[in-house]
Order: C-alpha cells, then sequence, then structure tokens
C-alpha cells in the first residue's frame, strides 16, 4: 500500500534558536484540543531541520491509529525537547502527531496546511493517496467534523460517534521530554531513531550533513525547489535560483510519472519519484556529478547559496547531456541504459552511464560512442546479465557503478575497431580485471515454472514487443525517447534544403546539431 505524505503537519525548524524564555513546568499529557493547528501546543511544535520526510505510514496504519486514539488504547509516549527559543521539537513520534493532525485538519497531504507547504505544487500520487486515505479513515472512525458536530447536533451523525465524542475529551497521549541543549536534542533523535527504524546509511549522512551544498541541492531537486526549503537562510535571489534548477533537474529526471507494469516506453530516467530509493539517488548523483563525498570534511557548509548553485548547475548540464530536447542531449532512452529487462529501474547502471557519458566528454571520445551506438544498445540488452554480475561482485550501485561504467568504456573501443558485439564481449571478458565475468545467463527454475505472469513479467513482455517497432535515430540508429527528439533536414538548410514532410526526419538532437555538423 502506498505510503501517505504528512510531511506539512509539523513545520521543521533549527534546533540553534536562541531566545531567552521562561522554562517553567512541562505538560506531562496532550489532548485532541492540543493538536489544533491553531492551539498554544500545537502551534509551536516543530521537527528537527534533519528529520526524514513524515511519509511512513500508509492510509491503514494512519486509520488504525486514530481508532486506536479514539478507543482510549495504550500509545507510546511523544519525546519532545524544549528549545530556548521555545519550540517545541519532536524527537519521537511526528508520525503518531501527524496523523492525528491530518485527522484533525483534514489534510492527508492535500489540505490547505500541504498545498501552502508545496507552494500548491502536489503530486498527482500524493492526492490519489490523500484522497485513498481520507475515505479510509471516514469509513473505519468517522471525520472529526463530524465528531466535532456530535457535541451540538448528535441527532445528525451516527450513535457510535456520538458515544466516541463524549469520551474525546478525556483521552490523552503521554509526554515524555528530553533535558539537555541542543547537541543532547540531536543526539537523543539519532539514537532514538536508529532503534525504531534504522535510517538507511545514504540518508544517515544526508540528515547530518544537511547544511552542505550537495546536500542541499539533493533535497531541492528530490521535491523540485517546494516542501522545506533547507535553502531558507540565502538571499531571495539565490533561493529562486535554486528552486528553478532544482525544478528543471527534477523534470529531466522524473518525467514521464514511472507506471508499473510497463505499458508504454516513455519511462523517466530516474525511475519512480518519492520511492524510498529517489532521494538517495539523487543525492548520489549529485556527488557522482561533482566527484563528491559527504564524509570528506573538506566540503564545508554553504554559507550564502553560490556553492549550491554551481553544484545544480553542474548537475543539470550532466541530465540535460542524457536525456532532453537540448541539443547537447544524447536522448540515451532510459529503457535501454536505465532498466532491467522486466522493468526495474537499475541504479548500478543510472550511475555508470552517468559516469561513462562524463569520462567521454572528458576524453573527447562521445563521437566514438555515436558511431557504434547501434550495436552498443544492443550488448546492453543482450547482456544485460553481465552488468548483474559487477554488480553483485561489489555488493552496491555506489561501489560498483565505476567498474560497470569501466566494462562499458572496453566494449566502446572494441566496437570502434569494428569488432562485432560477441566478439567485444569476449575480449573484454577474458581481460584480468574481467575475468570473474560467466557468459551464461542463470534461468531461475522457480520462474520457468510459475502459471501466473508477475509485474515485473508484464512489464518484459510489453518491453521485449515494444523495442521491435520503437522509432529510431536516422543518423545514429539508437532507440528515441518522447523527451528527447529533434527533427532534422534530410537535405541540409545550408544547401537549400526545405522544411517539407518529405524531407524531414527524426534524430536525437546532439546526433543532428552536433555530430551530424
Amino acid at each position: 500500500m502506498a505510503k501517505v505524505n504528512l510531511d506539512a503537519l509539523i513545520p521543521r525548524e533549527d534546533f540553534e534558536v536562541e531566545e531567552n524564555v521562561s522554562s517553567g513546568k512541562k505538560k506531562e499529557t496532550i489532548s485532541i484540543e492540543d493538536i489544533k493547528a491553531d492551539s498554544f501546543f500545537f502551534s509551536n511544535i516543530r521537527k528537527p531541520d534533519f528529520q526524514r520526510e513524515t511519509n511512513e505510514w500508509d492510509s491503514r496504519k494512519i486509520s488504525e491509529f486514530v481508532k486506536s486514539f479514539i478507543e482510549g488504547d495504550l500509545i507510546p509516549a511523544i519525546i519532545l525537547w524544549r528549545s530556548t527559543g521555545g519550540y517545541l521539537f519532536v524527537i519521537d513520534g511526528s508520525h503518531r502527531l501527524s496523523a492525528l493532525s491530518a485527522w484533525v485538519n483534514d489534510d492527508y497531504g492535500d489540505g490547505e496546511i500541504s498545498k501552502l507547504f508545496y507552494d500548491g505544487k502536489i503530486p498527482d500520487e500524493q492526492l490519489e493517496v490523500a484522497d485513498e486515505s481520507r475515505k479510509l479513515v471516514h469509513k473505519t472512525v468517522g471525520s472529526y467534523r463530524d465528531f466535532r458536530l456530535a457535541l451540538t447536533h448528535p441527532d445528525k451523525v451516527s450513535p457510535e460517534i456520538v458515544k466516541s465524542a463524549k469520551n474525546l475529551g478525556a483521552l490523552a497521549i503521554q509526554l515524555q521530554w528530553v533535558e539537555g541543549d541542543a547537541t543532547k536534542a540531536e543526539n537523543s533523535f539519532f539514537k532514538i531513531n536508529q532503534q525504531a527504524a534504522p535510517i538507511d546509511k545514504t540518508e544517515l549522512k544526508l540528515l547530518e550533513s544537511r547544511r552542505k551544498p550537495n546536500s542541499i541541492a539533493a533535497r531541492a531537486i528530490f521535491r523540485s525547489g517546494t516542501g522545506h526549503k533547507y535553502w531558507s537562510s540565502f538571499s531571495s535571489e539565490i533561493q529562486s535560483q535554486i528552486q528553478s534548477l532544482a525544478r528543471g533537474i527534477n523534470e529531466v529526471l522524473f518525467d514521464p510519472k514511472l507506471q508499473t507494469p510497463i505499458k508504454t516506453l516513455d519511462v523517466p530516467v530516474g525511475g519512480k519519484l518519492y520511492s524510498a530509493q529517489s532521494l538517495p539517488l539523487i543525492l548520489d548523483f549529485v556527488n557522482i556529478v561533482g566527484n563528491l563525498d559527504l564524509d570528506n570534511q573538506e566540503i564545508g557548509d554553504d554559507a550564502t547559496g553560490a556553492i549550491t548553485i554551481n553544484i545544480l548547475k553542474n548537475v543539470r548540464k550532466v541530465a540535460v547531456r542524457l536525456n532532453s530536447n537540448h541539443a547537447s542531449s544524447l536522448g540515451l532512452h532510459p529503457v535501454v541504459y536505465f532498466y532491467s529487462q522486466e522493468g526495474r529501474h537499475k541504479t548500478a547502471s543510472f550511475f555508470a552511464v552517468v559516469d561513462l557519458v562524463m569520462e567521454l566528454d572528458k576524453r573527447r571520445k562521445i563521437n566514438d560512442f555515436i558511431k557504434v551506438r547501434e550495436q552498443f544498445e544492443d550488448f546492453i540488452l543482450d547482456y544485460d546479465y553481465l552488468i548483474q554480475q559487477i554488480n553483485r561482485k561489489y555488493r552496491s550501485a555506489q561501489k560498483s557503478y565505476r567498474y560497470i561504467s569501466e566494462f562499458f568504456q572496453e566494449i566502446i573501443v572494441c566496437l570502434n575497431q569494428g569488432k562485432s558485439v560477441e566478439k567485444s564481449v569476449n575480449e573484454v571478458t577474458s581481460k584480468a580485471n574481467f575475468r570473474y565475468l560467466t557468459l551464461q545467463k542463470v534461468i531461475d527454475l522457480a520462474d520457468s515454472t510459475a502459471k501466473d505472469f508477475t509485474t515485473g513479467k508484464k512489464s518484459a513482455v510489453y518491453i521485449k514487443e515494444a523495442l521491435q517497432n520503437a522509432p529510431r535515430c536516422k543518423i545514429c540508429n539508437g532507440l528515441i525517447h518522447r523527451n528527447s527528439i529533434s527533427i532534422d533536414h534530410i537535405h541540409r538548410k545550408q544547401d537549400g534544403g526545405l522544411a517539407t514532410v518529405d524531407n524531414g526526419q527524426i534524430t536525437h538532437p546532439y546526433c543532428n546539431t552536433g555530430y551530424k555538423n
């Protein structure tokens, strides 16, 4: 079941807020009245600015939690820390508070709070999941509005809601408080959250390095320049540039939207947006382009946003080079370069192709790739299992992509020497650094005896059939994707060619504007 995005309901804030306020005695419990957006309590609730997005619960879990609260079930305590500025930071329990807030404010990722948070640009997937969640909560619990109505007009709602509404005022959630400074609170946050639901290694780096330019760039790209603005301390001009660049990169990577099973060759370069893999993929993409590493202490915080802008510009340059309508675009077809034969997005291949293109550009060998592009794409489709073997050997996309890129480069060299795909593969796999590769595709016996088509098999059937009739560039004969099409004069304009249908042909942008000329 799809996850519900409740990230907008509790704002983020920097721990390091300096104001002097009286500490006073802290609340021990909160009631439903404290969950209202305009209450003194909830209006001061914040998430740390390094908190992961509040999007780990699906609609069923939200519904069950709201029902548990209304029925008076035991709910784990919410852990808070109070800053010197008076904000109440959620150390543990943001999903619980957000679920109740979603019910009270009728905002499951598509309400007024969320619309303001995302500047009115909410993805269709998020809207669909929000509507599904609202319907489920209303069916299993009832709307908060009906609970309020039960207090004044009990005849207008069901007897079950009337009964529950009378008890609602007596219900409370236990609070616990972290004592100490901001450092103590941050350490408590990571310790508690690692115990409850371990944070992905890449994402943990992202959270801990949130003020570094590559982290800011990745966050901006992920949300297309909307959501919590980790760049809000920069000047308005810099903020505008970051949002514009991020929006453009996001569009190149994730438009059109991926739907499975695959029933069209119009798939995005970066796979499915808002999946568990998309933010780490973007961060690693940023780091590969910039030759950066979050563990590198030489990468300092970005105080002005200038470094973030520079990183985003470099990332955009590579992104449009991969697949776009920009004149420099190679128009690499995602189905060929970035997806398995069963329609699964391959992170290692994505990183490897990024590295490959950057290396070819650096060595001015792009035209060598164009010359043998048709054969190279045949190689990728026929020998996909070799790429899988390299990835398995090094056990992660981050560690394997450079070796896959090296493998690709070796194949391109062989093809340019006039060797066939088969001879090229045999030659490269006989070299010492790739001798571990096995030129034999492993057949999964369990898979071969299955009677029902899985999502992957359905995708594989479509991809196999569709590629046979897919349009090809009339210059390099490589496959063409809808996001990267140029209309070329067969008989060139400078030689008197006219813009007639008979004198037109479809090509990749770079094949038309760069390679051909």
